[in-house]
């Protein structure tokens, strides 16, 4: 099977103008097949306030009103990812950039949860694969804003490693695929404001050892969850680390790697 590589970059590079132009220019030298799964970062948040629509979080987590919807909606499958579209094309790159709802591409549902009401969230149900491998087939890049829809007309934003997960293991079907997650930190760090903390391997065993003795930022744990779980599902290889040496996550000379036992 040929590689391809699924990297999701966070909302922290997101924001930031010469970190994500210096991303990209790393991702568009890459020769294999790939997509680009994309973060929100705080836009959406500052044209919210400016709106007057308030932001309301449990545990960190958004609660998506209908208001709050249309404002993600926007700046996630607008104007970043049109923004990371455009620079991909100055790359040399023939991209395109989609939500879950274009060409039914990732069909989810609306999130039920007995404790919180999270609003218009949406958990995954599937991914239409064999579009997408059309579209690599055809040689296009594909960048993924984190909007699904329920195919009933209603959009819902997703969470967007569980979204780079999902399409790493729908497409593993034609692929010896690559999941990277690629954010502001080198890797699953033991002490989360000490980089030289980098764990180099995480295993099921490790991991379970690492969370009882309360060793992993609580952040990073549905992250690490995303990971073994691809790999359960046909996923080749899971790699967490700075966006900033994508070269090195893809070689696997940096990041932490996440490997079954």
């Amino acid at each position: 099977m040929k590689p391809l590589y699924i990297i999701k970059i966070g909302g922290n590079i997101v924001d930031d103008e010469l970190k994500l132009s210096s991303f990209l220019q790393e991702f568009s030298a890459i020769r294999e097949n790939k997509i680009l799964v994309h973060g929100g970062g705080k836009l959406a948040n500052k044209l919210a306030e400016k709106l007057g629509i308030e932001q309301k979080m449990i545990d960190g987590r958004r609660i998506t009103d209908s208001e709050t919807l249309k404002v993600v909606t926007m700046v996630y499958a607008g104007l970043i990812n049109k923004n990371i579209v455009a620079q991909l094309q100055a790359n040399g790159c023939s991209a395109i950039g989609l939500s879950g709802a274009d060409a039914n591409t990732i069909l989810a549902h609306k999130r039920i949860n007995a404790a919180h009401d999270y609003g218009f969230v949406g958990d995954i149900d599937s991914i239409n694969s064999e579009f997408l491998n059309q579209l690599l087939e055809n040689k296009m890049i594909i960048v993924f804003a984190p909007i699904t829809h329920d195919k009933k007309g209603q959009l819902l934003n997703t969470n967007a490693d569980t979204i780079a997960q999902e399409i790493a293991k729908a497409m593993s079907g034609f692929y010896h695929t690559n999941l990277i997650y690629s954010f502001e930190k080198a890797g699953v760090l033991t002490d989360v404001d000490d980089e030289s903390s980098r764990i180099e391997e995480i295993n099921p065993s490790y991991y379970t050892q690492l969370k009882e003795e309360k060793k992993i930022f609580a952040g990073m744990i549905p992250k690490l969850d995303n990971a073994f779980a691809a790999l359960n599902n046909g996923v080749k290889k899971v790699i967490i680390g700075k966006a900033e040496d994508l070269t090195g996550l893809i070689s696997g000379t940096a990041g932490t790697s996440i490997v079954n036992e």
